[in-house]
């Protein structure tokens, strides 16, 4: 057996899941997130990597590393493609802030932050609170938790995906292609 039979097809094996996974992942978020135009070109270059994973799989079956490579490949893939995913923060969140305390000075630094947001009173399981409403990039979501932590250490936050939005106060903080893709700048 040569070094290329022990050592490189099982690494082209997993080099290619790796690859061919990650872009499957980030494909399935493309859509998810209604970012459709890109996902049949990741879909394409996704399915001929799979091609030459798969047909070195099959052109050597008497090979049990190379199953391991294959299956280790999905695997890192995976755990990649929902890291890429994480980092590119792709689309829009809503996110709802409740508290029992006074909302004024979070109110005030969220718009200060530029985020539009609707307070309005509302009755929870204990009495009255304030319900906080905003949609934004995800890519903001770590600043405004922490806006939230600081401004109402115990508030109630919940996020949810936003698939699409019309109307509203959304800045226009990217501009080119990538910005429309995320879906900075509508409203």
């Amino acid at each position: 057996m040569t070094l290329w039979t022990l050592v490189g097809i099982p690494l082209l094996i997993f080099t290619a899941r790796l690859l061919d996974v990650t872009l499957s992942t980030i494909r399935i978020v493309f859509i998810s997130r209604g970012l459709r135009r890109l996902a049949p070109l990741i879909g394409f270059v996704e399915i001929l990597i799979w091609l030459v994973a798969i047909g070195q799989v099959m052109q050597h079956l008497d090979r049990p590393v190379n199953y391991v490579a294959y299956a280790g490949g999905f695997a890192a893939g995976t755990w990649i493609g929902l890291l890429l995913e994480n980092r590119l923060a792709i689309g829009l969140v809503a996110v709802r802030i409740i508290t029992r305390s006074d909302a004024t000075e979070l109110v005030e630094s969220l718009q200060d932050g530029n985020f539009g947001v609707t307070s309005f009173g509302a009755r929870g399981i204990k009495g009255r609170v304030r319900l906080l409403l905003t949609v934004l990039p995800r890519k903001d979501l770590p600043r405004v938790q922490r806006l939230v932590e600081e401004k109402n250490p115990g508030a109630f936050l919940s996020v949810e995906d936003v698939r699409e939005v019309s109307q509203g106060y959304f800045p226009a903080t990217d501009t080119g292609w990538w910005g429309r893709l995320r879906g900075a700048g509508k409203g």
